[in-house]
């Protein structure tokens, strides 16, 4: 069988395997406020995050030409006649989702809700730089360092600011009548979250596959760049796929994750739950649609439940877990490129690839 559509098929295994592995290590972020509240049980609210992911998956493509087109470039491969450069994209692609894999793993069996985005963004660059690939760092530093620290920087002002304003609405209403109104309304914002995870984190596994298509000489097979524009496009097989492998991950759960989410950072009540959950959501929908920009769900929900749980008391926060979680964020990119490289020369010099 041709060298080439082998290592085609081993990125888009492993690809879905990332989705997958967000799925299970992301899907907290979405759930584990309106489980700590109550507002679902943990299978209803794993079902529901799931069903989410599907439909968001299945709602845009921004987000993954930002990563199939704006992180390394691709193009000498892709287009290059030589089954040797081919090969050297495919593995260069490879060994970036190896070492994400490998990172969501260790930060899932630790329990930091790390971000899988930069995880795989990292991965890239790392991978690239082993490889002498060109790498994009100005649309790494304005589409992921920048909304890296803008993105929990605005999480937290406007969860603070957002709960001080339901809370100077709600100082004469009754707690307990109230609290099970926003319980029920969290059942919707929680939803909100998990179609915003999908939005987000499902169209970088489309984005990888179909640098993986391009790169191994089957881009204009599916019809991938457009003649006339030279606009990407992603094939509905790509958008299921990857929808579905985040949904199994999803459903696969994530408890050490929601713990630090849902109960670790602060004790939530159903108002700071919502209010947190609804905040993050209009985030990542802004940073989807607008931005085009492939920012951490991890991070946006952490900060805004760090912003409205100020609002009870600066000291309601433990900061201390707060501490390791922003430890995890800075992290990730380095250390993610670093796996990455280390798995490059490991796939590459077996391979003849150099």
């Amino acid at each position: 069988m041709d060298l080439n559509l082998i290592l085609v098929c081993v990125v888009i295994v492993v690809a879905l395997f990332f989705s997958y592995t967000n799925g299970f290590h992301d899907a907290a972020n979405a759930i584990a406020t309106s489980v700590s509240t109550r507002a679902w049980t943990p299978r209803a609210a794993l079902l529901m995050a799931a069903t989410m992911n599907v439909i968001g998956a299945m709602m845009g493509t921004a987000v993954a030409k930002t990563v199939g087109k704006g992180i390394i470039s691709i193009s000498d491969y892709a287009e290059s006649p030589l089954p040797e450069m081919q090969q050297k994209g495919l593995v260069i692609i490879l060994a970036a989702l190896l070492g994400a894999c490998i990172w969501n793993l260790v930060t899932w069996w630790f329990g930091l809700p790390s971000s899988s985005s930069h995880a795989l963004i990292g991965g890239m660059a790392g991978a690239g730089l082993m490889s002498g690939t060109v790498v994009y760092w100005w649309g790494i530093m304005s589409h992921v360092v920048i909304p890296m620290f803008a993105s929990p920087i605005i999480g937290f002002i406007v969860g603070y600011i957002v709960m001080k304003f339901v809370l100077s609405l709600l100082r004469k209403a009754q707690y307990h009548r109230t609290m099970r109104r926003f319980r029920a309304a969290q059942r919707f914002s929680s939803a909100a979250m998990a179609l915003g995870h999908g939005i987000q984190d499902a169209q970088k596994t489309m984005g990888i596959i179909v640098m993986a298509l391009m790169a191994g000489g089957y881009g204009q097979h599916h019809n991938i760049l457009d003649p006339i524009t030279g606009e990407m496009n992603v094939p509905l097989w790509v958008k299921i796929s990857s929808a579905l492998a985040i949904s199994l991950g999803t459903m696969a759960g994530g408890g050490r994750i929601m713990r630090t989410i849902g109960r670790k950072i602060i004790d939530l009540d159903p108002a700071r739950g919502f209010t947190a959950e609804a905040v993050s959501a209009s985030i990542l929908y802004l940073c989807s649609y607008v931005i085009h920009a492939p920012i951490s769900t991890t991070q946006v929900v952490s900060t805004a439940i760090m912003g409205v749980g100020c609002t009870k008391r600066f000291s309601a926060v433990r900061w201390g877990v707060a501490g390791n979680i922003v430890i995890a964020w800075f992290l990730t990119l380095p250390a993610a490129a670093i796996v990455s490289g280390i798995v490059y020369l490991v796939v590459a010099l077996p391979l003849g690839v150099h």
